[in-house]
């Protein structure tokens, strides 16, 4: 389904009506018998604790792909700023999905964080499944607001330049990937936002480009540095990871100047390699 028009959108949201009510019983909604065991138990309960803490008040809904269309990254004309431009950085997000529930009119269903007072929320999952149990828990604590809600892909590009516009988001990351950054960040017992993945060995120089590659998954980037680092296996491979958050990448792209080293980022979507995705944003 092609996005609606942006004008429209805009007009139709102007009076919109509070789509619900917000709720106030956080109790989770009734589970099927109990499955067999599970050995990503741990990662459905990370969902769910995300899900009863910020799904747990619905609010109106925001335009979405619309938006993200109008407001894709390119040139903006000359800066007379040294720090990174929103476009620039997200011209380094280039290609990453994400997924989110939009209604029927293609709009981010929101949510109310009572941790922070945040209201209209999105909530953007890393993984397809994830966005489905929200949704699933839309259509169960709000039966009319989840009447034709649908789960939908936008990329991290997108996200970035509707953030720069002033709209909240807040990330679910894979669970998988929580798991791998505290693994190799011993002594950590939590993480805080969505682990990334680096090395030092995997920056290369393309046609007189510096590429310093920053990946969501830790599988993808072992995979790399093992064809580029025959040498290194196991637990030798591991150290030659660094790993942090995406937040805080953002924020060290958007303070600091350009030729710094923070403009040569640029983040591979899950499952591709560097080749591949260069390959695909240079097309």
């Amino acid at each position: 389904m092609p996005p609606p028009d942006s004008a429209s959108t805009r007009s139709s949201l102007s009076s919109l009506p509070l789509a619900a009510n917000l709720m106030t019983d956080p109790t989770p909604s009734p589970t099927p018998a109990t499955p067999p065991p599970n050995p990503l138990a741990a990662a459905s309960s990370f969902l769910r604790h995300h899900l009863s803490r910020l799904a747990s008040h619905l609010t109106a809904p925001r335009p979405a792909l619309a938006a993200a269309a109008t407001r894709a990254p390119g040139p903006q004309g000359a800066s007379l700023s040294l720090a990174l431009a929103p476009d620039e950085v997200a011209r380094a997000l280039t290609g990453t999905p994400v997924f989110t529930v939009c209604n029927s009119n293609n709009e981010f269903v929101l949510v109310s964080d009572p941790g922070t007072g945040l209201r209209s929320l999105g909530l953007l999952c890393f993984r397809s499944e994830d966005a489905d149990a929200l949704l699933t828990h839309v259509r169960t604590r709000q039966p009319v607001l989840g009447r034709g809600a649908k789960v939908v892909p936008i990329t991290l590009d997108q996200v970035y330049m509707l953030k720069a516009e002033g709209i909240a988001f807040r990330f679910l990351p894979d669970p998988l990937q929580i798991k791998n950054a505290l693994e190799l960040k011993s002594g950590l017992t939590g993480f805080d936002g969505v682990p990334v993945f680096q090395s030092d060995l995997l920056v290369v120089k393309k046609q007189k480009k510096r590429y310093c590659p920053i990946y969501f998954q830790k599988e993808d980037i072992e995979r790399e540095l093992t064809k580029a680092s025959k040498s290194s296996r196991g637990s030798a491979l591991s150290k030659q990871i660094m790993v942090g958050s995406l937040e805080d990448v953002l924020k060290k792209m958007e303070i600091n100047e350009r030729n710094s080293g923070w403009d040569d980022l640029i983040f591979i979507p899950p499952g591709k390699s560097l080749n591949q995705h260069i390959n695909e944003v240079s097309a």
